[in-house]
Formats: C-alpha cells, structure tokens, sequence
C-alpha cells in the first residue's frame, strides 16, 4: 500500500488512486490490515464492520489466500456488518454468509466475536437488539473501520433515496423501509457511520464511474453516499481506475 495513491478531495473526503481493479484490490487489503494491526496495536482488539456487494466479496476472497491471512490477529477481531438484506443467513442474497462463504470462514475469528444481523424477523426488534449489542462491545469506542460501497443510485450501506433512516439520529441501527425494492432492510445510520476511526467505500467497476462524477461534484450532498464523512472522520473512497475515469476529467489531485 503506498500513501501516494491517497489524495485529499475536501475536508470530508479522501480519494484513493491506485491503479487497476487488481491494484485497488490489492489496496484495499493492504488498508485494511494496516488499521487492523494499528487497532490492536493501540487497543487490543479490531472491531470492524463488514459490507455486502461485488467488490468486497473480491477483498474478502484476497484477505484470506496465504499471502494476507495471517496478517492480522484474527482471534482479536470483532465482525459486524453495516447492512443486511431482511433474508436468513443461509440464503445466496445474506451479507452475512457472503463474507462468510468467500474469506472470514477461512480464517481465525473467534465465533463469539462474529455478530450477525437477525434481519430475516422482527427486523425492528432486531435492529434494537443489535445496537444494544454494538453498544456493549464498543464500550464507548469508535468502530475501527465501517466497509462501504456505493449503489448505482447513490446509497450505501441500506441508505436509500427517499427512505425514513436518512433522517434518523438518535439511533445507531435501524429497520429501514425501501419502497423501491418492495422491502426491508436493517442498516446503521449516519450517527454510527461517522463516528469511525476509519469508513471506507469501495467503488470499482465502469457501471459506478457516472454515479462518482454526480456524487462527488454535487456539493448539495443529495445523495445518501455523499453525507459519509466528516470533518474529524473523513471517509476514504476506494477508486480503480474505471470508476475514476469520469471524475478526472472535472477534478485533478492536488497531492
């Protein structure tokens, strides 16, 4: 991993530039290992939470191949996930058992240090239930790193357009209601989200290349993705050099 591929976009946003899918890949493992190991350096302990989609499940089958696996001290790794579809956790549409099934099966977690989200039922019920949980184990901490991606439609995490939890900030996890797509999700909100040491979003693919151009150089902040990151917490967005390729042509790195 090489800072060099980082560059500041604003005061909210950093932009990582390294390459290729392979590269960006590459980097976002390699950023990945690197908070885990300053966490449990500093802490004891990597409490992370995990996101669904294309690319992690990319880094997720990179993080576990003989070359990174034991890069981190599994057994003090604590797993959450941002968001998760209302299906159980055997079903091909989980977050859950994506992250499970491609690369954190094959390493060394602890199975009490794994926390699921119980979407599949009581989805509002549940959602208390594992802030409470989060809560606990946070113990007054920041999560070490919250994983991210970007839809076409510019949400993240199950932050949809025109839903009721982008208006939620009195709660960390929520059921979320998505008329769109006929369904329920549980999600974290926006108070959780940017209360982290570290967010990143990973955003690769050419189909993601026009949705960067319109979030990042909207400064209204109207789309859900655009309101990660803050002052304290800036957010890391995780380019590859097809989803970079419309933004260069508006904005050039200063650094």
């Amino acid at each position: 991993m090489t800072l060099s591929s980082i560059h500041s976009f604003d005061e909210r946003r950093n932009i990582a530039l390294p390459g290729s899918p392979d590269q960006a890949q590459e980097f976002a493992v390699q950023y990945l290992i690197n908070v885990a190991q300053k966490a449990i350096e500093t802490t004891g302990r990597f409490v992370v939470a995990l996101s669904g989609g294309s690319t992690p499940k990319k880094i997720f089958t990179l993080l576990a191949t003989p070359k990174y696996r034991n890069a981190v001290d599994w057994s003090k790794a604590f797993l959450f996930w941002s968001d998760e579809r209302a299906v159980p956790p055997d079903h091909p549409d989980s977050n859950y058992k994506m992250a499970m099934d491609f690369g954190f099966s094959k390493l060394a977690v602890n199975p009490d240090q794994i926390f699921r989200m119980k979407a599949e039922s009581h989805i509002q019920e549940h959602a208390l239930e594992y802030e409470k949980i989060i809560r606990k184990v946070l113990n007054g901490h920041p999560f070490d790193l919250i994983m991210l991606g970007m839809g076409e439609d510019g949400h993240t995490a199950s932050l949809f357009p025109d839903t009721k939890a982008l208006h939620i900030h009195d709660r960390w996890v929520v059921a979320n209601e998505v008329p769109q797509k006929n369904c329920w999700r549980m999600t974290f909100t926006y108070t959780l989200i940017n209360h982290s040491r570290n967010t990143c979003l990973y955003v690769m693919g050419m189909d993601k290349k026009d949705m960067v151009v319109k979030v990042l150089m909207d400064r209204s902040n109207s789309f859900p993705v655009a309101k990660v990151g803050t002052q304290d917490h800036p957010a890391l967005w995780i380019l590859d050099d097809t989803a970079k390729s419309e933004l260069v042509k508006e904005w050039k790195p200063e650094n």
